[in-house]
Parts: structure tokens; sequence; C-alpha cells
């Protein structure tokens, strides 16, 4: 069957042109990402060639954010330039829902820290160690990553933790990291570290208020579920 091509169809059926007659909201995720490579191939138009990529990860956007270029290079037209361009367009996604979740003015429960943080750490493939620093408001005057480690474990040195809270004149620290098995049972090894890390606060008159186990879709509170 001859293909038909893009440029031949109605008007008002061509993605580019229904965003401009329709707006953005009438157009489905893969008319956007058709608009995103602009054509196909010899058997498949922009938006056939679209939609087969997102069939590909179950028509989920998450996980399509997950592709690599080189996954994203296995399609029959999609080079380099079309990958790169489907790889920034997600990554924008994600950083404006990141910017959109740091306008939380405090932090009033774990949820607010999960706001944060998941969009930051909850669907890397490799743990990261981040802490949250609070003033007396509970108002976030920084995060900062404490280290970053493999797919099971991340090692953290307690000295960077308080000189950074005592450089901000910090009150209280929200302890985060991710577990990208998706298990949220923390650990022995997490247990121990909170409460050493706890010891070490106590001593310089600052408050460990929680710590966080991220996955991709849910989280752990240490304070939540009386662990700390």
């Amino acid at each position: 069957m001859k293909k038909l091509a893009i440029k031949s169809w109605a008007q008002e059926d061509r993605p580019r042109e229904k965003l401009l007659l329709k707006g953005k909201n009438t157009l489905s995720d893969a008319e956007l990402i058709a608009i995103l490579i602009s054509s196909g191939n010899r058997q498949e138009s922009a938006l056939d060639l679209s939609k087969r990529i997102l069939q590909s990860v179950g028509n989920n956007l998450n996980k399509l954010s997950k592709l690599s270029i080189e996954e994203l290079l296995q399609f029959k037209g999609i080079g380099e330039a079309k990958a790169t361009t489907i790889v920034t367009a997600l990554e924008f996604g994600k950083r404006k829902q990141f910017e959109e979740n740091q306008k939380i003015p405090k932090i009033t429960s774990s949820l607010d820290v999960a706001k944060i943080m998941q969009p930051l750490i909850g669907d890397l493939e490799h743990e990261e160690f981040w802490v949250l620093y609070l003033n007396n408001s509970n108002k976030v005057l920084a995060k900062q990553q404490i280290s970053k480690g493999g797919l099971t474990a991340t090692l953290v040195d307690i000295r960077i933790i308080l000189k950074k809270a005592l450089e901000l004149f910090a009150i209280g620290l929200i302890l985060c990291h991710n577990h990208p098995s998706g298990k949220l049972k923390p650990s022995k090894s997490d247990i121990e570290l909170t409460e050493k890390i706890k010891k070490a606060t106590f001593t310089l008159d600052l408050k460990l208020l929680d710590h966080l186990i991220i996955t991709e879709k849910a989280y752990f509170s240490f304070t939540d579920e009386r662990v700390l």
C-alpha cells in the first residue's frame, strides 16, 4: 500500500497545522512527536513512526524519556538529529515539572519532599544521596547531592553534610536517596546511616527531620513510618 504523506492529508489533520488551527491540547502524544521529527521513512509517515516508537514503550511518556540516543537510533527513520530532539523535548518537560515543584514555599509533609526530589532522582538507574537544608520555618535553603553510587549503594560522608549545614546556618535536614530497584523497604545500612547522621546532627543542635527513600512512583518516609 502506497504511503500517504502528511502533505497530502486534509490540512486540519496535519499535526503542525492542527496545532496552529486547534491548539496544542488537541494533539495526541504521537502527533506532538511527529512535529518534533518532521519526517518519517520510506515506509512510514512521521506520525506512523511516532506511533510505533510510542507503542514500543507501551505508550508511556515516562518510559520514552528513559530511552537513550542509541535506543532511539534503532528505529528506521530516526537519526541523531531526531533522536536528540526527542530527548531534549522530554528533558524540558521533566525540568518544567521540577521547577514547578520547587515553588513549594516550605516543607509541611513528606509529600512536599517527594514532589521536589522525585523528578530529580526517582527514575535514575543508579543511587544518589541528597540532603535538603531547611531554616527555622522549614523553608528549603538549598539541596545538595552528597554522593552518587552504583545500582545498589552509594557512600555518604557525614562531614560533607554537616559542613554545608553550618555554612547555610540551617536548622533542619532531610535526607533523601533513591532505590533503582523500586523497593521501598529501608535496608539495614539505610537505618544505620540514618541513626549515625542523627547522632552527629544532635551534637551540633541540628534537627534531622526525615529520611526519604524515593522510587519512580512512590516513597518511604522514615518519620511517617516511625523509623526515625
